[in-house]
């Protein structure tokens, strides 16, 4: 009996497995990062030219970018699930005109980011294991959001364009962001909360007026790799002249060269943990 049990137990499994996607791709990093801390990187036949990491992403084939992708190409890869993110070009009505499987996610909050994880992970049969990534990941936001909320919030300001070379055509992480969210986690108060758009476009008079505390600059680093860190001196030094600024005059302007900060997966806890660092570096693990 116990051994018809087992028997049917792991045919129900095989069942289960043949029935998930064998072959996935993925439209944007956050998803490519989902996917891989899911332990389905496997799978994936397909991503992004800016998929960096982990290391693997890099060697799968492209299928083009987040706002200009291959639908062709796509199509060739012959995937059993494409996973997108809500975007401005209708890729779901494109990608479903092509008789393919589609999964459409959305990142605009921290709790969207868990709740699009988890439905990445019940697409590809492994529920059980994205609660528990998710668990982990949650308890680690958790220890920081505690651990910074004994401490006086600080203003701070997170800049993710501008003009290269110089402080002008600002562009800062406003309350529509799922950025707004990581920073209060990490103990900040993010002086751009009231600007309804995402990413909404600053006058230097405006940050003059609120004074943040502390400056994350990564304006003209989008490109996150190959940023050397003359460069991210040159950043703190564009900076400087503005002495009157809280942040430029206690030495809290941080330059900064990575995917965490702008990719809405799992890794925006090191984010949060890093931010926390740069608010109250007294306060540093």
């Amino acid at each position: 009996m116990v051994r018809r049990i087992l028997s049917l137990v792991l045919l129900s499994a095989a069942a289960v497995m043949a029935a998930a996607p064998q072959r996935i791709v993925s439209t944007a990093p956050s998803i490519t990062e989902m996917l891989y801390a899911l332990g389905l990187g496997d799978r994936v036949v397909g991503v992004t030219t800016y998929c960096h990491y982990p290391p693997d992403a890099r060697s799968k084939p492209k299928i083009g970018t987040y706002i200009e992708p291959n639908f062709e190409r796509i199509a060739a890869l012959k995937p059993d699930l494409v996973v997108i993110q809500k975007n401005p070009i209708n890729m779901a009505a494109r990608l479903g005109a092509l008789k393919l499987n589609v999964l459409e996610v959305s990142h605009d909050t921290v709790d969207e980011v868990f709740v699009s994880m988890q439905r990445i992970a019940d697409a590809g049969g492994v529920s059980q294991r994205g609660r528990e990534v998710i668990a982990n990941l949650q308890r680690r936001l958790n220890d920081t959001r505690d651990r910074m909320a004994r401490l006086p919030k600080r203003k701070m300001m997170f800049i993710v364009g501008r003009s290269p070379d110089s402080i002008e055509d600002l562009i800062a992480v406003g309350r529509a962001s799922y950025l707004n969210g990581v920073i209060e986690i990490a103990g900040g108060a993010n002086i751009f909360k009231d600007a309804i758009a995402p990413y909404p476009k600053v006058g230097m008079e405006d940050v003059l007026a609120r004074n943040p505390e502390a400056i994350v600059d990564m304006g003209d680093m989008s490109q996150t790799e190959g940023v050397t860190e003359a460069h991210k001196r040159a950043v703190v030094v564009l900076w400087s002249r503005y002495r009157t600024v809280a942040a430029v005059r206690n030495h809290a302007v941080y330059a900064v060269a990575s995917d965490i900060f702008t990719v809405p997966g799992p890794r925006m806890v090191e984010a949060a943990e890093a931010f926390a660092k740069m608010l109250h570096p007294e306060a540093a693990k």
